[in-house]
């Protein structure tokens, strides 16, 4: 190996459109020599974001997934385009929200249900 005259060169990346809704988005490679479409121009702050949605940027340009719980509080990260798509459903992103959703989704609609009809006042003789 020579020595690096320069700084070390940077993984190119670039940018590319989004097949669902045709928007710009950054295409970024991962530690695990795969590609990532993260939303440009967007870094939040990581306790804001999921555990498994957190992308963090290293010093050669390339992006892991964050699971650090809890992130020091001033860490920013990066999320993935599919998040913030105008044209993909909204991942689950916390399934005891979702299963707390879908309880009070039942809650309520047994709530609104008519009352059950009230028992006669006076039982027939059995006997």
């Amino acid at each position: 190996m020579g020595v690096l005259e320069e700084k070390p060169r940077r993984l190119g990346g670039g940018q590319s459109c989004c097949p669902y809704c045709g928007l710009l988005g950054d295409r970024v490679a991962t530690l695990e020599h795969d590609w990532v479409l993260l939303e440009p121009d967007m870094r939040p702050l990581a306790h804001t974001v999921p555990a498994d949605r957190r992308w963090i940027e290293l010093s050669d340009g390339r992006v892991m997934v964050y699971g650090v719980c809890p992130p020091d509080q001033f860490q920013r990260c990066r999320i993935e385009h599919s998040l913030a798509c105008p044209a993909q459903p909204l991942p689950d992103l916390w399934p005891w929200l979702t299963s707390l959703r879908d309880e009070n989704a039942r809650r309520a609609e047994r709530q609104n249900d008519p009352e059950p009809p009230q028992p006669p006042e006076q039982w027939p003789d059995a006997g």
